[in-house]
């Protein structure tokens, strides 16, 4: 099982971008998917997540100016981000907790994708 970020870049503040990571490999099912961040010198954080059924959950940072979601038919979850602070700068990554089938047992964990740089100058 692999997962595979994008979307990351440069950006003005007051700018959006759009982050993607979509699973790949032996799946069976994905429970929740997620983003974190970690900014230089400071210790990773979650910024938001969402269930199979889709209930979200935010930082409190990032209420009303990120929005995730997920397609559950391509594997891929994303994060809206709009309105993008300074504050925002960080390596993102992205998880999901992914039941797959190992043999004779079916297994639960959670998966990372490598991490997006996302710089927002000011």
């Amino acid at each position: 099982v692999q997962l595979q970020a994008s979307g990351g870049g440069l950006v003005q503040a007051g700018g959006s971008l759009r982050l993607s990571c979509v699973a790949s490999g032996s799946i069976f099912s994905i429970n929740a998917m997620g983003w974190y961040r970690q900014a230089l010198g400071k210790q990773r954080e979650l910024v938001a997540a969402i269930t199979s059924e889709g209930t979200t959950n935010y930082a409190d940072s990032v209420k009303g100016r990120f929005t995730i979601s997920r397609d559950n038919a391509k594997n891929t979850v994303y994060l809206q981000m709009d309105n993008l602070k300074p504050e925002d700068t960080a390596v993102y990554y992205c998880y999901a907790d992914i039941r797959s089938n190992s043999g004779l047992y079916y297994t639960t964990r959670r998966y990372w994708g490598q991490g997006t740089l996302v710089t927002v100058s000011s």
